[in-house]
């Protein structure tokens, strides 16, 4: 038997155009939660990475106090650049040429746009010579912080972190 009405089987092109406009409206509600979720992580990465290089910082300093890092005359204790910290510096306590190390990579900041970079050139460097209001690089390297202009979630600049 054959069905002698006159309706046909599908969906008319209003329902497909009602479709569309709910996924669109729903698409757009969701884009500003996916990039808040992405500007967290990031935050999350800075914080790490921010952590990291400091301690990298505090231990060689401990290291230098302990004297198993030679000492110059002048020198604050801190080392002259990041990348000793992943380079390792000889352990003058030891008698065979061991090399101490604080990082065993040197993290980049999350918020610099500059992939070309290395890792050492995307932070900036306080000496510890310099100001906390007024950091400046010298002849070692004390702290870093992010060269980011943006603003944290928090309302706390990330240069400031």
């Amino acid at each position: 038997m054959s069905s002698s009405s006159g309706f046909s089987r599908g969906f008319t092109l209003i329902e497909l155009m009602v479709v569309v406009a709910i996924v669109g409206v729903l698409a757009a509600m969701a884009m500003p939660m996916i990039e808040l979720a992405r500007v967290r992580a990031d935050e999350g990465e800075l914080r790490t990475a921010l952590r990291q290089i400091r301690t990298g910082l505090d231990d060689y300093k401990k290291a230098w106090d302990e004297g198993r890092i030679e000492k110059k005359t002048g020198a604050s204790g801190y080392p002259p650049s990041l990348e000793v910290l992943v380079n390792g510096v000889r352990d003058v306590k030891q008698p065979n040429e061991t090399k101490i190390y604080f990082l065993r990579r040197l993290p980049r900041d999350p918020f610099n746009p500059d992939i070309s970079l290395p890792p050492e050139r995307t932070w900036g460097l306080r000496s510890y010579a310099s100001p906390p209001d007024d950091p400046a690089p010298g002849a070692d390297v004390f702290d870093v912080f992010s060269l980011s202009d943006r603003v944290g979630l928090n309302g706390v600049p990330y240069r400031s972190w």
